[in-house]
């Protein structure tokens, strides 16, 4: 019974790292389809572009909390996709002390590109496993991201 406990501790410990493993390969091949396709963008940025692409416009803080970045770093993103033209900050309609963020036309073109890309690497990090398994692993990975955000 001991050694099965500890077997199971153990197999918990290494789920972390490997989620962390398997976060920094997407990441790495994210990153490499981006430099192949000449977006000088970094992962980051990727998903900046994502949320905005999906979700349509939002503020700074909104925009931070769904791609999980701080206000600093949020600020230094946006500053660097702003000058590069892929986004704009403009008066929020119903509060003239926010702005929102909205992609540009060339930010727009520039999704249309990527989300190829996109599918490509999560298509590529899934190639061994059948659709079932495919869809067991997201409803498994879903159901612990649920428990982790639950309130107790």
């Amino acid at each position: 019974m001991e050694s099965d406990s500890l077997a199971f501790a153990s197999s918990q410990e290494s789920l972390g790292v490997l989620l962390g493993l398997v976060r920094s390969e997407i990441v790495r091949a994210m990153e490499a389809e981006l430099a192949a396709l000449g977006a000088d963008l970094r992962f980051t940025q990727f998903l900046i572009l994502k949320r905005l692409a999906r979700l349509g416009p939002m503020t700074a803080s909104e925009l931070a909390r769904s791609v999980e970045l701080d206000g600093g770093a949020m600020t230094r993103q946006l500053d660097q996709l702003e000058r590069k033209g892929y986004l704009r900050r403009c008066p929020h309609e119903q509060d003239r002390r926010a702005l929102r963020i909205e992609l540009t036309d060339a930010g727009n073109a520039l999704w249309q590109q990527l989300t190829d890309c996109n599918e490509r690497v999560l298509s590529a990090a899934q190639r061994s496993l059948t659709g079932a398994e495919r869809r067991h692993l997201h409803d498994y990975l879903s159901r612990v991201l649920h428990a982790l955000r639950a309130k107790d």
